[in-house]
């Protein structure tokens, strides 16, 4: 039983870690990245559906994003959703296709996006944190319940602290990685 509360502890952890990377896959780098759109929800065939279900995105090369729907009466539609979204891309429509130019990233924009990057990198540390909270507390209750020996609980919050700091240092490597690809001209 006791090694439930760390095994679903790793799970939470590796749900968060997970979310922080496909929040990473969407942050702006200057670099054209398939990502940015591939999640966009457009509507079509009386229902919202991801981009990525209805058309091939691809990056021919660092600065350009090639949109190519299966089926080219929702070019329109695509079109709309990346102008609502407000993302400063202008998509060229050519009536087959759209191709959106990536502009590089000044200065002074890529540290507004390492800035806003740091922010949401402490959001993912501070749910990792919740998740450690809750965890102890599980251990705690066990413990006063006399289900579980104090050393055993010692043992467990000691086990979940280096889960803590593994997954810590893990999103510290992508934050630091993910920043260096966004300074890096």
């Amino acid at each position: 039983m006791d090694n439930n509360i760390v095994n679903d502890y790793k799970k939470s952890v590796d749900k968060t870690i997970s979310a922080y990377k496909k929040y990473l896959s969407t942050v702006k780098t200057g670099r054209a990245h398939t990502a940015i759109f591939e999640n966009l929800m457009v509507e079509s065939y009386g229902q919202n559906m991801p981009l990525k279900q209805l058309a091939t995105i691809s990056t021919p090369d660092a600065s350009t994003v090639v949109i190519q729907p299966w089926d080219s009466s929702t070019l329109k539609e695509i079109e709309k959703v990346i102008l609502k979204e407000n993302m400063g891309f202008t998509p060229q429509n050519d009536g087959k296709t759209i191709k959106i130019n990536i502009p590089p990233m000044t200065e002074e924009d890529r540290k507004k996006v390492v800035k806003l990057m740091k922010q949401e990198t402490e959001k993912y540390k501070v749910t990792l944190r919740n998740s450690r909270k809750k965890a102890n507390k599980t251990i705690k209750d066990m413990e006063k319940d006399k289900i579980i020996s104090e050393d055993e609980s010692k043992k467990l919050e000691k086990d979940i602290q280096k889960v803590l700091d593994e997954s810590t240092k893990k999103i510290d490597e992508l934050f630091k990685t993910k920043e260096k690809e966004i300074t890096s001209i």
